[in-house]
């Protein structure tokens, strides 16, 4: 038998056999993927929180670099603007625990307390529903029943979240560690950003061709033009989207305005359906008060975010990433069910890079045909 061939199907054999392998261990393979991950977590955390700053570093070297030229000084513009970036971090850090999480504890101990009222409204309602359609004949045994079973489901969830409590503060020396870790990392990564850079390029230039190395570079660099703008526009627009919500509610003299307000600003970091679950989520809680005031909240919050979505969004993050809004609720669904939260926020940027690649790739192939 020719060699050539021998080897050939030899490959060929190898690649099913292995693909077979991969197929039938799927499970096992991804568990050992996701052990070995894990121990590089403070790795991507410090990588992460190094490309988040990446932009305020950016602007404060730029602007250090223009006040302190010709001086000096002129040196010092680098570790000034990581500096002064991480200062940045750190008091937003504390204005959100030292303002906002007091604020919020006020607002869940005002609705606990008032539970016991709401349910009181709530069985008032569902008298006066039941006399008005005449359901008095109905057997409401088994509605009674369902509420008691979820009621103590929820007691009961409440009570073995005891030992859960306890099992993460006996875990919160390894948090901190992690998070301090990652924090060493990401300064490192952007105090040294630049030669970083040049030593990845460096290495892809020593050891890919180069028609491999410039679709490399091409690609990561598509790739982090797309997640910055992304990051940048989702955060921005969450915190105008919040504040906005606040400011609204307290001139419309509505419930829990900063509870909501904050509630609003997390829940639009995901796309699509991040608005549905905090509308729906925040109505809820003022409908336990008063329904008019979920529907004037209703109202309010679709006319925002008509407003947001066709004056501040294009604004805020600029041209858009440039993927359809089919294949946004695809990537959003897709992601959300195979990584869960992460994925449903990371979907939409990985989503758009694959969407600019393929439509690339498809131009240069019909132009030549």
């Amino acid at each position: 038998m020719d060699k050539k061939l021998f080897r050939s199907l030899l490959l060929l054999i190898t690649f099913t056999v292995g693909l077979i392998f991969v197929i039938v261990r799927f499970d096992d393979l991804w568990r050992v993927c996701a052990n070995i991950l894990s121990n590089f977590t403070p790795l991507f955390l410090g990588f992460a929180i190094a490309f988040v700053l990446s932009r305020p570093c950016a602007f404060f070297h730029g602007a250090f670099d223009h006040a302190l030229k010709g001086t000096r000084l002129s040196k010092a513009s680098a570790p000034l603007a990581v500096t002064l970036s991480y200062v940045l971090l750190f008091g937003v850090v504390t204005a959100v625990f030292a303002f906002v999480i007091p604020q919020l504890v006020s607002s869940m101990e005002r609705f606990l307390s008032n539970l016991n009222s709401y349910m009181a409204q709530a069985q008032e309602w569902i008298n006066t529903l039941v006399a008005y359609f005449h359901l008095e004949e109905l057997d409401l045994s088994r509605l009674d029943q369902m509420i008691k079973d979820l009621l103590s489901t929820v007691l009961s969830a409440i009570s073995n979240a005891v030992p859960q409590l306890l099992s993460l503060t006996s875990n919160l020396v390894s948090i901190v560690v992690t998070l301090v870790l990652s924090l060493v990392f990401s300064i490192y990564m952007l105090s040294g950003k630049d030669r970083l850079l040049a030593q990845c390029r460096r290495v892809l230039r020593a050891y890919v061709p180069g028609p491999v190395y410039d679709a490399v570079l091409d690609v990561t660099a598509l790739t982090a033009g797309t997640f910055s703008k992304f990051v940048t526009g989702q955060v921005t627009e969450a915190c105008i989207l919040g504040a906005l919500t606040f400011a609204g509610m307290v001139i419309l003299r509505l419930d829990y305005p900063l509870l909501i307000g904050v509630l609003i600003g997390v829940s639009a970091l995901v796309p699509i359906v991040g608005a549905y679950v905090g509308a729906f989520t925040s109505a809820l809680l003022l409908v336990m008060i008063d329904p008019m005031k979920a529907v004037i909240f209703l109202v309010f919050l679709v006319c925002l975010q008509q407003f947001e979505g066709n004056v501040i969004y294009p604004r805020v993050v600029g041209t858009s990433l440039g993927l359809p809004g089919i294949w946004v609720l695809a990537a959003v669904t897709v992601g959300g069910g195979l990584f869960g939260f992460l994925g449903m926020l990371l979907s939409v940027p990985v989503a758009s890079v694959l969407y600019t690649l393929l439509r690339r790739d498809v131009r240069k192939r019909l132009d030549t045909v």
